[in-house]
């Protein structure tokens, strides 16, 4: 529906939204709630980098839905925790039909965790390297439907190659801008959304 020509959904209590989020509960909730807020908790941080790159061919949605299992096998997505897996653990984890059991991504979560620790020790703390790129203050667009929402910007493309020079994996750079705007770096809620006001 659009609203004075803006695309617009309104969901279950008339509040007008992003149109992604149409005909599910989760996804609105996590519309209203999380997506395009400002993240300054790494552990907040590590939950989105690890769930993103569980998404690679699949929805978001699907993700979501399995988030509160991944929180289980993944501690709390304490990075420290992660970064201590075992083989053994990894394997457990691929086991079970409650996450997304796709051998390599299982992988990558302990890669990236140990990562993630050597980046938060050099900056002294993840949140502000990742900050450090819009040097602290979210970049807000205003597109006026999903068609202008691009999948990645030259800013995620200078993100996701430093991330990966310091030996991150699954950080493509559509990967990492989704994490942009999940983390409220970048607000890319549409004008006429309740969110953007």
């Amino acid at each position: 529906m659009t609203e004075h020509g803006l695309h617009v959904y309104h969901g279950g209590n008339g509040l007008p939204r992003c149109p992604w989020c149409k005909g599910d509960a989760l996804y609105e909730r996590y519309h209203d709630e999380e997506w395009g807020t400002p993240v300054h908790d790494d552990r907040l941080h590590f939950e989105f980098l690890v769930l993103e790159s569980f998404q690679a061919g699949l929805s978001w949605l699907t993700v979501l839905r399995k988030r509160a299992r991944f929180r289980e096998r993944f501690t709390g997505f304490d990075p420290e925790a992660v970064a201590a897996f075992s083989d053994e653990t990894l394997d457990d984890i691929r086991g079970d039909a409650g996450v997304i059991r796709n051998r390599a991504k299982i992988a990558a979560a302990r890669t990236n965790a140990r990562a993630f620790l050597t980046v938060a020790e050099e900056f002294g703390s993840f949140d502000r390297y990742i900050w450090g790129f819009v040097a602290g203050t979210p970049l807000v667009n205003r597109p006026r439907s999903l068609d202008e929402v691009p999948a990645r910007t030259e800013l995620s493309d200078t993100v996701s190659g430093d991330l990966r020079s310091r030996g991150f994996t699954f950080v493509g750079s559509t990967m990492v801008y989704a994490h942009l705007q999940a983390t409220g770096i970048v607000d890319d809620h549409l004008a006429g959304c309740f969110r953007a006001e």
